[in-house]
Order: structure tokens, then C-alpha cells, then sequence
């Protein structure tokens, strides 16, 4: 962040606690509910395995991917990457549910992933070329190149926004799918994948919402250095 004043503090303090709140929500959540074994005594990769082949989604593949909660769906390559493949866990097999919902989501067409997909390079772009306007507009005291960056700014902003449908969506597919597929986990630890997702959900959120919080705050600077 730059350019900052002492109004900024209504828009950086809220968005970095609610930030550090969400991190904190998903790592003690995720944490928690890793240290709970299925019943079943399926590993997450296996979950996943199930549950794609239920959806007929044979040609998906499952693979490790390094670090922690690094879990995603690769729609390129049409691969679910799991950071801890081999654990037993409720929470494991809970985000690996909710990238195989991911899946169903590309398999079906699910329209907002296919626009977030679509937008990736635009958002990426923008992330990398808005500051750089914006200081430059600053410095050298052109409106044009201000406006240009919180223009480009906001191709990020939306990305984020369209973010949010897709990782709830999943996640409510996750948890309809291992309801449906009663041998995965049990009701009571259905009940602890929803609190993992839910946990997981508050950091697209708080990305959101702190996204929103500087494009106001880049506004509300464009138009005061105008006067």
C-alpha cells in the first residue's frame, strides 16, 4: 500500500484484521479436524478418486502437489492436486471433496468458473501493471494514468469477486457429494467438513473484501489529488 494518510486506517486496519482473522480461522479449523480419522480409513487421494468416478470424471487425475493447503483443480490439465494425499483425515478428504466440486464445476460447465477462468490472464495483468500506473500518475501528476491504473486495478477486484460463487459453490457440492456417498465419512464427520470448508470460505472473503476496501481507497485518492 502507498500513499497513505491517516483516513487510510478506516480502510487498512478493518481489512488487515478480518485478513488475519480468516488465516488464523482456516490453519487452527484445518488444524483441528486433521487430527480426526475417518471412519472410513480412506486417504484424501482415494476420497477424491470415489467421488470423480461417481461424477463419471474417469479421465481426472489425482495427484501430490508440494506444501500445505495447496490444494487446487488444474482445469488445463484436467488434475486435482492434493497436499497431503496419503492423510486419513476428515479434513483432508474435506478439501479434496471440494476440488473434485471444482471439477464437477468444469465438467459441467458451471458458468462463473468459466468466467473466472477466462479472467485469469486479465486479473494477472492487471495485479502487475495497476501500481506502476498509479505511481507514475502520481509523480507526475497525470489523471489520465491514475484513472488508468484503478482501471486496471479493478479487472483484479472483479476477479476476486467472481471467486467467491465458485468456492462456495464447490464447497456445497462437496458436502452433497460425501452425503451421497455415506461410506466416505459419517454424518457427524460431515458435520466437521462443512466447518473446514466454511473456515476455508472466510479467506475468499476477507481477499475480497480487502481488494474492494483499496479500490475505494485508490478512488477516494484520484479524486482528492483532482481538487
Amino acid at each position: 500500500m502507498f500513499f497513505f494518510s491517516p483516513l487510510d486506517l478506516l480502510f487498512l486496519l478493518p481489512a488487515l484484521a478480518f485478513s488475519l482473522f480468516a488465516q488464523y480461522k482456516v490453519w487452527s479449523t484445518y488444524s483441528r479436524y486433521s487430527r480426526e480419522r475417518a471412519s472410513s480409513g480412506l486417504t484424501a487421494a482415494q476420497a477424491a478418486r470415489r467421488l470423480l468416478d461417481r461424477a463419471g470424471l474417469y479421465h481426472v487425475k489425482v495427484e501430490a502437489v508440494p506444501g500445505q493447503l495447496t490444494d487446487h483443480y488444474d482445469p488445463r490439465s484436467k488434475t486435482l492436486r492434493l497436499s497431503a494425499p496419503e492423510s486419513t483425515s476428515v479434513a483432508a478428504i474435506g478439501v479434496a471433496a471440494h476440488e473434485a466440486g471444482h471439477a464437477i464445476q468444469d465438467a459441467q460447465g458451471y458458468a462463473p468458473l468459466v468466467l473466472r477462468n477466462a479472467m485469469v490472464p486479465v486479473a494477472n495483468f492487471g495485479s502487475m501493471l495497476a501500481f506502476p500506473l498509479l505511481i507514475a500518475g502520481f509523480l507526475l501528476n497525470m489523471g489520465g494514468l491514475i484513472w488508468m491504473g484503478i482501471i486496471v486495478f479493478s479487472a483484479a477486484v472483479l476477479f476476486t469477486l467472481i471467486t467467491l460463487p465458485v468456492e462456495f459453490d464447490a464447497s456445497r457440492r462437496a458436502v452433497r457429494i460425501l452425503s451421497e456417498g455415506g461410506a466416505i465419512v459419517s454424518p457427524s464427520e460431515l458435520g466437521m467438513v462443512r466447518k473446514v470448508l466454511n473456515a476455508a470460505a472466510l479467506t475468499y472473503v476477507a481477499a475480497a473484501a480487502t481488494a474492494v476496501l483499496e479500490l475505494i481507497r485508490l478512488v477516494l485518492i484520484a479524486r482528492s489529488s483532482e481538487r
